[in-house]
């Protein structure tokens, strides 16, 4: 059976993000990169958000191959809260992946951040996604209107959540 691990982000893994974010499929994703070089600068950024507990961010792998990757948003406000985003290679779709990377992420942030909330936020037409947060055993809390901005537009979402 495939094995998915998840570690810290690389320079290295500019191109693969960069390719797999350059999807047209990914109509729900608000992250969209010009350039392999604006990837290179956001992943320099890692070392330092993590440092300042703003974001902590890993690469997804799926028998050792790069497919995708997450992080986890700490709420600046409330720093025992988290949020939780991921994006999976499309040819690596249904696979079970985000579920997988998702929960061993929930672990770092109980256990290793000690956090008490962990949220993940959706575009309500996003089923896919909804279904990674209901298998990870998160509970939805409700509608956020016109929460997000993708394409000029703004879309509701689902808020779901775990605590602790």
């Amino acid at each position: 059976m495939p094995k998915v691990t998840i570690r810290p982000q690389k320079i290295s893994d500019a191109k693969r993000f960069y390719e797999i974010l350059n999807n047209p499929n990914f109509i729900y994703l608000t992250t969209h990169v010009g350039s392999i070089r604006e990837e290179i600068k956001f992943l320099q950024k890692n070392a330092e958000k993590r440092r300042k507990n703003l974001e902590h961010n890993f690469t997804i792998l799926y028998d050792g191959k790069i497919v995708g990757a997450l992080g986890m948003k700490i709420n600046q406000q409330r720093k025992y809260i988290g949020e939780i985003g991921y994006f999976i290679d499309e040819n690596y779709w249904g696979k079970g992946i985000a579920t997988k990377a998702v929960k061993e992420l929930e672990k770092i942030g109980f256990k290793k951040m000690k956090l008490s909330r962990i949220e993940i936020i959706m575009d309500t037409r996003h089923k896919a996604s909804e279904k990674v947060a209901i298998k990870c055993g998160y509970t939805k809390e409700g509608i956020m209107r016109k929460y997000i901005e993708n394409a000029g537009k703004r879309s509701d979402v689902y808020l779901y959540a775990k605590v602790k």
